[in-house]
This record gives C-alpha cells, structure tokens and sequence, in this order.
C-alpha cells in the first residue's frame, strides 16, 4: 500500500508559479512510477506529467511542457510539480498517483492516489 498526500496549492495570480509536493509513505516509492493528473471543473481528469522511478525520464502533456516540471527525490519518497507562468486554465484539482505502468498518460494504470490540492490561477 502507499499512501499519497498531496500539498503546495492555492491561490497564484497569471503568470506566477506554484510548487506542489506529494509525500509517499511505505519503503517501495522508487519502484513506482510517478505522475500528475488534474481535473478543472466540468471537464475529465487529465495527465500533465510523469516521471520514472528512477527519475531519468520525465513526460508531459503537450499543454503544460516548457511550463512544468516534474522531478522525485526517492530518499524523501516525494514527488515535486513545479508550475511556472501558470495561466488560468491551468485552474483544477492535481492529483499525483503511483503505479507501474506501461502507459505513463494513462491514469487507469496508475494504483494509488491523492487526495488532491486545489489550484487556482487568477487573471
């Protein structure tokens, strides 16, 4: 089992930057896959990024990528999101999720997730 807990959201004015943390529990946090999801109002959960277990590789969606960047500290079982020259529609719910995957933007195939952090970019 892993336990995800999902912190670093708010408020952020267009333009500005946010940092978002997911801790891990348990002792297995590199032998997953990491990734970021979100979910704005209205509209379907949707990947923005995902790293691999040893943090080598890093994808994103073509919406957020020269923007965000994902990186993992496997010794803190955390995960970061930072978010740089957020715009409005970058406003939803994130979520980070662990799993091994063979599809990294697939958020069926990930087994375990947060709770979720609001994040809200005003104009």
């Amino acid at each position: 089992q892993v336990q995800l807990i999902e912190s670093g959201g708010g408020l952020v004015q267009a333009g500005g930057s946010l940092r978002l943390s997911c801790a891990a529990s348990g002792r297995t946090f590199s032998s997953y896959y990491m990734g970021w999801f979100r979910q704005a109002p209205g509209k379907e959960r949707e990947f923005v990024a995902a790293i691999s277990r040893g943090g080598g590789s890093t994808y994103y969606a073509d919406s957020v990528r020269g923007r965000f960047t994902i990186s993992r500290d496997n010794a803190k079982n955390t995960v970061y999101l930072q978010m740089n020259s957020l715009k409005p529609e970058d406003t939803a719910v994130y979520y980070c999720a662990a799993g091994v995957v063979a599809s990294r933007d697939n958020s069926e195939e990930y087994n375990y997730w947060g709770q979720g952090t609001q994040v809200t970019v005003s104009s």
